[in-house]
């Protein structure tokens, strides 16, 4: 019996994307047209598809924030999971990034589920308040922006509801005492998982998939 962790090699992580993964040909091509358009190529790994579809329907999901969606990879992978009635709220500060998802999000058949917010996720988070109340959150976009974005998003978060943080492994830099990898973003992500696992109204776990995202469940308003 195992007492601690399988560390993830290179092969072990190929067998995750080949046999765990909901990427598809749609969002294979999308990777490809994102990069001919000048959207710099930048995503959640394959193998984290199939992982925040299963989150998203065990907890029932509905609405669900996604802040930072770049060209819409995880937007439309997530969306995939809501129901017909669904919304997934797509924030993105590049006007012309947030019309290319809007596109891709009618060609994958959501225009109807996916709804594209463009402009500063601080201020497009503040325009959501009286909205209802939301099932999850998916924080990908500036790191230095992740507790400002977690307090923001806590309150409009229903119980047993959740806040999922992408990089949370700052591209293998979290545990360095003193990064010299943009040390800014690593200790931002460091003190943004810290918060995730103290917060007396979460309860948290870190998950190492992709760049690891951390993850926790409202326990409590």
């Amino acid at each position: 019996m195992a007492t601690s962790s399988t560390h993830l090699t290179e092969k072990l992580n190929q067998y995750i994307v080949e046999n765990f993964s909901a990427e598809d040909e749609f969002l294979r091509k999308l990777v490809e047209e994102s990069l001919s358009e000048g959207i710099p190529p930048i995503s959640i790994a394959p193998e984290q598809t199939a992982f925040l579809q299963v989150l998203l329907r065990s907890i029932g999901a509905k609405r669900v924030l996604e802040i930072g969606s770049l060209a819409g990879y995880s937007a439309i992978a997530m969306a995939r999971a809501l129901p017909p009635d669904g919304e997934l709220i797509a924030c993105e500060l590049d006007a012309g990034f947030a019309a290319f998802i809007t596109r891709k999000a009618h060609e994958a058949g959501l225009g109807g589920v996916i709804r594209v917010v463009h402009g500063p996720a601080l201020l497009s988070i503040a325009t959501l308040k009286q909205e209802p109340r939301l099932d999850a959150v998916f924080i990908d976009a500036d790191k230095i922006n992740y507790l400002r974005y977690l307090e923001l998003v806590l309150p409009m978060l229903r119980v047993g509801g959740l806040i999922i943080g992408d990089n949370a492994l700052a591209w293998g830099h979290v545990a360095d005492p003193d990064p010299d990898f943009e040390p800014q973003n690593v200790i931002a992500i460091r003190e943004f998982n810290e918060r995730m696992s103290t917060h007396p109204q979460l309860q948290s776990t870190l998950v190492p998939l992709g760049d690891g995202m951390v993850i926790g469940i409202k326990l409590r308003d």
